[in-house]
């Protein structure tokens, strides 16, 4: 049994439209695949239905961005959420306007330095996505500043850049309370990812454990192997789901769905836990 819980189609990051991916993922030979766009849900639809064509499982999910008190970056996967909840809509939606006018803020200052503008790294995305770094990351690769998008973020759109402007975003102890209320699964996503930049203390975990949060992503790439220990080990002492994912964007990445997998077991506590939405063509995960 092959699962994986962490992928993105276009209406978020990645490069495939929902369906594409679901077809990609089948072609992988993944039984089961989650669909975790940031701060979106607005590909769950097709995506299921092209799970049902093919006979693969899909669990309809997203990444949350969020950030601490202290500045530190937080993603929170919720799994299964009721996406009309109000309290969480509200919340995304703050978020997702803040993304498009802090993506506007940079390709202004890019602009002033390098052959891009809105028009350019709007036909990076489609219709209804939320335009972000990737997607400006895109732009400057078809200018010819760089010749990747990892290339990109690494050189020009690194938070350390002058180009780089920060955006709203929720506490990750709120956000783990509305996808419960949302009757959601929270997960953090690649939590000790250091790379990535400063990661959260004993404390944070603490506080999002105490308010609800039913899992950590721990098989991923970005994870070293000494914090997967650590993780493993929180994990046990408070009966938390375990994951393991691609976090697959289609070439905007070089992850490969199913590099990494989640054990059945856990799927099956993550389905009895979410009460928000429904799970399609689950095999018996028996």
């Amino acid at each position: 049994m092959r699962i994986d819980l962490h992928t993105h189609s276009h209406i978020s990051d990645g490069t495939e439209s929902p369906a594409d991916l679901v077809t990609a993922a089948a072609a992988a030979g993944l039984d089961v695949v989650a669909l975790t766009d940031h701060d979106q849900t607005a590909g769950w639809a097709d995506a299921s239905a092209r799970a049902l064509e093919l006979g693969i499982g899909l669990v309809p999910g997203m990444e949350i961005s969020c950030k601490t008190d202290r500045g530190i970056s937080v993603h929170l996967l919720s799994y299964l959420h009721d996406p009309a909840h109000l309290g969480l809509l509200e919340e995304i939606e703050k978020a997702r306007d803040a993304r498009i006018t802090r993506a506007r803020r940079m390709v202004e200052l890019l602009a002033e330095d390098y052959p891009v503008d809105w028009e350019l790294v709007s036909k990076h995305s489609v219709p209804g996505a939320t335009i972000g770094r990737p997607h400006i990351a895109d732009a400057l690769v078809t200018a010819g500043v760089v010749r990747t998008r990892t290339e990109a973020f690494a050189q020009v759109l690194t938070a350390r850049s002058r180009y780089y402007v920060g955006h709203y975003a929720m506490d990750p102890v709120t956000a783990v309370r509305l996808v419960r209320e949302a009757g959601g699964v929270p997960v953090f996503a690649h939590p000790v990812a250091s790379a990535r930049g400063r990661i959260v203390g004993e404390e944070t975990y603490k506080e999002m454990i105490e308010a609800g949060l039913l899992g950590l992503e721990i098989e991923h790439r970005d994870n070293p192997e000494e914090g997967r220990k650590y993780l493993r080990a929180l994990a046990e002492r408070h009966n938390l789901i375990v994951t393991g994912s691609s976090d697959y964007h289609g070439t905007g990445k070089t992850n490969l769905l199913g590099e990494n997998t989640t054990a059945p077991e856990m799927l099956r506590r993550i389905l009895a836990a979410g009460t928000g939405s429904r799970a399609v063509g689950i095999p018996d995960l028996s």
